[in-house]
């Protein structure tokens, strides 16, 4: 099954994989620069991707969803900048060591929240770590000693054993660094007796009672690690940044990474790692096209669970899994479904994009030529007649098209349930 992939995953399997990935990120600044905003988007990925794999030991493994994990990533960020104060003031703090510091500040908030939280499930659960985070969201602008009011806390990285912390490039590999550790952590966390048994949590809580096992305290510990793991990512954060204020705590940022964790795959061990990435990249290339981004990040999200609930990553180990059975009306079904969602998503786009330039207010113009109907409009640097039966007939056709292949890739074999994923 794809939920059990991680405790399943061989060490030569994953070396393979992390060898491709460190080679890959190793790699990356040389061919963009390495001082360029690009070396800056890289390290963020970084830190969502560890944020969201914080996250996954949570939901993926632990069967626990919670909606304020941005708790333990502020907590971390500001653990971090106390620290990088405490060095500014001569105090022997190594700078790679500040990440270090975020991860015991979300330890400890995990510890506090997961205990109160933890003996409750389900919804319940979700509502408590949720208000949790509000409750610290809500604090934190008046507690100046500890967050720095609503201006936040600042702090300047300070150079160790040479290296000066100055550059993108060298705060980029410090990320990396810390990222490949916490991986490498991970997946032997997966492999512990802990590990399995927060497996057996998620599949099966009541018999893990009958078997024992004190479930209250288990679930507090799975959780204090997700915590504690979520605090490195956001003391990197701080590093990065050299500053963090209460904004961190916000819902946004919980639900950043609910949504690329799951994007991603919950069931597959790199899978919050992608999806993370993506969000990242998503973000940062769209919200510079076009004001509608955020709303094309939740037709992504839609699409995928509506689709590959499994995630990009389960869909990858689904069509892998295709190859080497040889399944070939499986893996054709699939290979018709990408385009055919592409398409689906492409012909929205571009026709919200026209609805969006033809009636959408421009805060920039007055309220009467706000509301008059434009003539042409600029769409993905394309200068297009929005008054042109041709400019809607042609998104039209393509949606019905791929509506149209869409339907038939869903289609079940003769003799076999509908099934859409």
């Amino acid at each position: 099954m794809l939920r059990t992939a991680l405790p399943a995953t061989g060490a030569r399997n994953l070396a393979s994989i992390l060898a491709a990935m460190l080679l890959g990120v190793l790699l990356l600044p040389g061919m963009f620069g390495v001082d360029s905003s690009t070396v800056s988007l890289f390290t963020k990925m970084l830190i969502a991707a560890m944020f969201a794999l914080g996250f996954n030991v949570l939901i993926g493994q632990g069967g626990m969803l919670s909606f304020g994990h941005a708790a333990y990533y502020g907590a971390g960020a500001f653990a971090a900048l106390h620290a990088m104060r405490l060095a500014e003031a001569g105090y022997p703090i190594p700078t790679p060591l500040i990440p270090l510091a975020g991860g015991l500040g979300g330890l400890a908030v995990g510890i506090i929240a997961g205990y109160f939280a933890t003996r409750r499930s389900g919804v319940y659960f979700s509502m408590i770590t949720f208000a949790f985070a509000e409750l610290l969201h809500g604090i934190a602008p008046n507690l100046g000693g500890v967050f720095g009011g609503e201006s936040g806390l600042s702090a300047t990285r300070k150079a160790w054993a040479g290296i000066s912390f100055a550059r993108e490039i060298h705060v980029y590999y410090l990320t990396l660094g810390w990222f490949v550790l916490v991986v490498l952590l991970l997946w032997l966390y997966g492999r512990t007796p802990l590990g399995r048994v927060t497996l057996a949590l998620r599949e099966n809580e009541q018999r893990l009672r009958f078997m024992g096992y004190d479930v209250h305290r288990t679930r507090t510990v799975i959780f204090a690690i997700s915590a504690g793991v979520s605090g490195i990512a956001g003391g990197l954060l701080a590093v990065a940044n050299e500053s963090a204020n209460y904004i961190v705590f916000a819902i946004d940022v919980s639900a950043a990474v609910v949504l690329g964790t799951f994007i991603g795959g919950t069931g597959i061990f790199f899978g919050p790692v992608l999806g993370a990435s993506l969000l990242v990249g998503f973000a940062h290339i769209f919200s510079d096209l076009t004001r509608l981004w955020l709303l094309y990040q939740g037709f992504l999200f839609i699409a995928v669970m509506l689709f590959f609930p499994e995630g990009i990553g389960g869909l990858g180990a689904r069509v892998a899994a295709a190859v080497k059975s040889d399944s070939r009306p499986t893996l054709l079904r699939r290979a018709m479904q990408i385009p055919a969602i592409l398409g689906v998503l492409v012909a929205a786009i571009f026709m919200l994009e026209l609805f969006g330039a033809t009636f959408g207010a421009d805060p920039g113009r007055g309220a009467s030529a706000a509301a008059k109907v434009v003539k042409t409009a600029k769409i993905w640097g394309m200068n297009v007649e929005v008054l042109s039966l041709w400019t809607w007939l042609a998104p039209a056709a393509i949606l019905a098209a791929s509506l149209a292949v869409l339907r038939t890739a869903l289609r079940a074999p003769p003799g076999r349930a509908r099934n859409i994923a």
